[in-house]
């Protein structure tokens, strides 16, 4: 499998939730349940998108950044550059790469195998977007 067949799929899952977070009210970002904001699953999604980039494909995040991001719009322009970020790292891939086992602290993936996760990843958190706004009280900050 190359990114050829990889890339439609990755692509479908990721503008479903991204349509998903710009549809948000900017309220909603606050809401809480448990530990988790919806905000702070945003930004969580776009991290592992930008750490499996690294660890899989061998792209380090562009920049360093540590601000907090605290809007609609941040949140979407970090979702975006993530997503941006990872895509370029999968064109970049060599074909017989896509199959090699990458050892890391919580288990052995291929490539392949990563992105498959990252998709599952994201159907997680997009669930408890849904469950939070359902669900949740309004929490001070993100």
């Amino acid at each position: 499998m190359t990114i050829t067949s990889v890339l439609p799929i990755w692509q479908a899952v990721q503008e479903r939730f991204h349509k998903m977070v710009k549809a948000l009210p900017e309220e909603d970002l606050n809401l809480k349940l448990g530990n988790s904001t919806i905000g702070g699953l945003i930004s969580h999604n776009a991290e592992v998108e930008f750490m499996f980039a690294e660890w899989f494909f061998g792209r380090p995040k562009p920049q360093a950044d540590d601000a907090a991001y605290t809007t609609l719009s941040e949140l979407v322009d970090l979702l975006t550059a993530s997503n941006e970020n990872l895509i370029a790292a999968m064109q970049e891939l060599p074909e017989d790469a896509w199959h090699v086992s990458v050892e890391l602290a919580f288990g052995t993936s291929t490539p392949l195998e990563a992105v498959g996760r990252l998709m599952y990843h994201t159907g997680i958190h997009a669930g408890q977007i849904s469950l939070i706004q359902k669900n949740a009280v309004q929490s001070e900050a993100l």
